[in-house]
C-alpha cells in the first residue's frame, strides 16, 4: 500500500505513516515521498547556482616551455658566476656547488624564477599592486606567486611557466616576463664576470708589457755593452775563429824554422816569417783575451765596454751567465705576454656575447580559451549540493522526530529556540 505524503506534512506525520528504520531502503523511502520538495529545489538552486558561476570571472592561462644548459654548455660558467653572486637572491648561493647536471641546474632556474628580484621586477614592470589592488608590492608578489606555477620534468629537466589572468593579454606578457627577467638576471651577471675577467687581464697584460718592455732594454743595454748578440754562436765563431789563427800560427812556426835552418836568423825572409808570427800571435791573443775584468772598478757580469767587434774568448763564460738571466727573463716575460694576449681577445669574444642562457621551447602565447572556472561543472556541483543539503535536512528532520520529548538533545533545542525568540521579542 501506498502513501501519498505532501510537501507540507511535518516530520512527526512521516513518522507516523513510516516507521523509523535504520535502514538505506528506509531513507531512500522518505526521501521519495518528499521528491517534490527536491524538485523544487532543484529547480530553484540550477539557474541560482548558474548565475553564481556567471560571476566569477574568467581566468586565462598562458605558459612557456625552457630548457636550461648543460653542465658542460657555455651557459653553465654563467650559472657559475650567477649562483656564487646569488645570494642577494635569498640563499641561492648555496646552490652553486651543484651546476653538474640538469636537476641542479634546473632547481636553480626555479629558484630563479620564484626570487623576489624577479617577482619585484614582475610587480613594477606591470603595475601589478593596481591590478591585484594591493596597496604593498610585497601582497603584489604574493598575489602574482599564487596565479603563478613554475613546474620542471623530473626526467628531461624541461621548464613550464604558467600563468593566470583575467586579461589574456597580460597571462601572455606575465610569462614572456619571467622569461625576459630570467634572461636579463643571467645576462647580467655572465656580463658582469666576463667584464670583471677583461679587466683583470687587461691590468695583468699592462703589467706584463711593462715588464717586458724593461727585460728587453735591459738585455739589449747589456749585450750594447759588452758586444753580445748570440753568445752561443759567438762562442762557436770565437773558437773556430782562434783554431784557425793557431793552425796559422803552427805552420808559420814550421815554416820559419826550416827558414832558419837554411838561411840563418839574419835573413829577411826570416824576420818576415818571425813578423807574421807575431802578428797571429796578437790576433790570438785579441781572440782569447783576458778572464779578469779589463778595467778596475769593473764586475764581473758587467766588464768595462771595449771598442772591440765581438768580446774575447774568455770572457765569453763571465758573460754567458748574467747574459743568460737576462735572455730568460725576456723569453718569461715574452710567454707571459703571448698567453695573456690570447686571454684576453677570449675575455673581450665573452664580454661581447649577447647570447641568452635560456633556450625557449615553447613561447607563451594569448588564450584562446579560459582555464577557469569550469562553468558546467561548478554549476552542477552546485546544484547537486544543494539537493543534497535538502535530503539532508529531510532525513534530519524525520530523525528529530523520533527522538523522545523529554530527550536531552530535544529539550536543548527548546531552549535554544527559546532564548532565540525571547531575544527578538526584547529587541521588538
Amino acid at each position: 500500500m501506498s502513501v501519498s505524503i505532501q510537501p507540507g506534512i511535518l516530520a512527526s506525520d512521516v513518522t507516523a505513516a513510516y516507521p523509523p528504520t535504520a535502514s538505506w531502503t528506509g531513507r531512500a523511502r522518505l526521501l521519495w515521498s518528499r521528491r517534490k520538495l527536491l524538485a523544487r529545489t532543484f529547480i530553484v538552486a540550477a539557474p541560482l547556482s548558474l548565475g553564481l558561476v556567471l560571476l566569477i570571472p574568467k581566468r586565462y592561462e598562458s605558459a612557456a616551455r625552457i630548457m636550461p644548459p648543460d653542465a658542460q654548455s657555455p651557459g653553465a660558467s654563467m650559472l657559475a658566476a650567477l649562483a656564487a653572486r646569488a645570494g642577494s637572491l635569498g640563499g641561492l648561493g648555496a646552490m652553486a656547488g651543484g651546476l653538474l647536471g640538469t636537476r641542479p641546474t634546473t632547481a636553480l632556474f626555479i629558484s630563479l624564477l620564484q626570487s623576489g628580484t624577479v617577482s619585484g621586477h614582475l610587480v613594477e614592470r606591470f603595475q601589478l599592486q593596481t591590478v591585484y589592488h594591493q596597496r604593498y608590492a610585497v601582497d603584489a608578489a604574493k598575489a602574482l606567486a599564487k596565479r603563478s606555477k613554475i613546474s620542471d620534468d623530473k626526467k628531461s629537466g624541461v621548464i613550464t611557466i604558467e600563468v593566470e589572468d583575467h586579461d589574456p593579454v597580460r597571462a601572455r606578457d606575465l610569462a614572456q616576463g619571467y622569461l625576459d627577467e630570467l634572461n636579463r638576471l643571467v645576462i647580467e651577471t655572465n656580463n658582469s664576470s666576463a667584464h670583471e675577467e677583461r679587466v683583470f687581464i687587461e691590468q695583468r697584460l699592462r703589467a706584463v708589457t711593462a715588464d717586458l718592455e724593461q727585460a728587453q732594454k735591459n738585455l739589449s743595454e747589456y749585450s750594447t755593452r759588452n758586444n753580445t748578440v748570440d753568445l752561443k754562436e759567438q762562442t762557436r765563431a770565437m773558437v773556430d775563429a782562434g783554431a784557425r789563427v793557431e793552425a796559422a800560427m803552427v805552420l808559420e812556426q814550421s815554416t820559419l824554422n826550416s827558414l832558419r835552418q837554411v838561411y840563418g836568423d839574419q835573413n829577411i825572409r826570416v824576420r818576415e816569417a818571425e813578423a807574421r808570427i807575431a802578428t797571429l800571435q796578437r790576433e790570438l791573443n785579441k781572440v782569447a783575451g783576458s778572464s779578469v775584468p779589463e778595467a778596475s772598478g769593473e764586475s764581473a757580469d758587467q766588464p768595462a765596454p771595449s771598442n772591440e767587434l765581438y768580446p774575447p774568448l774568455r770572457q765569453l763564460p763571465r758573460l754567458a751567465v748574467p747574459y743568460a738571466d737576462l735572455y730568460r727573463n725576456v723569453r718569461v716575460q715574452e710567454t707571459l705576454y703571448e698567453l695573456l694576449t690570447q686571454q684576453y681577445e677570449t675575455a673581450r669574444i665573452n664580454e661581447a656575447k649577447d647570447t641568452p642562457a635560456v633556450a625557449v621551447i615553447d613561447r607563451p602565447g594569448v588564450p584562446e580559451k579560459k582555464s577557469f572556472p569550469p562553468r558546467a561543472l561548478l554549476t552542477l556541483l552546485f546544484t547537486f549540493a544543494a539537493v543534497c543539503a535538502s535530503a539532508v535536512w529531510v532525513l534530519l528532520s524525520y530523525r528529530m522526530a523520533e527522538l523522545p520529548g523529554d530527550s536531552d538533545f530535544r529539550v536543548l533545542l527548546h531552549e535554544i529556540r527559546d532564548g532565540i525568540g525571547t531575544r527578538e521579542g526584547g529587541q521588538a
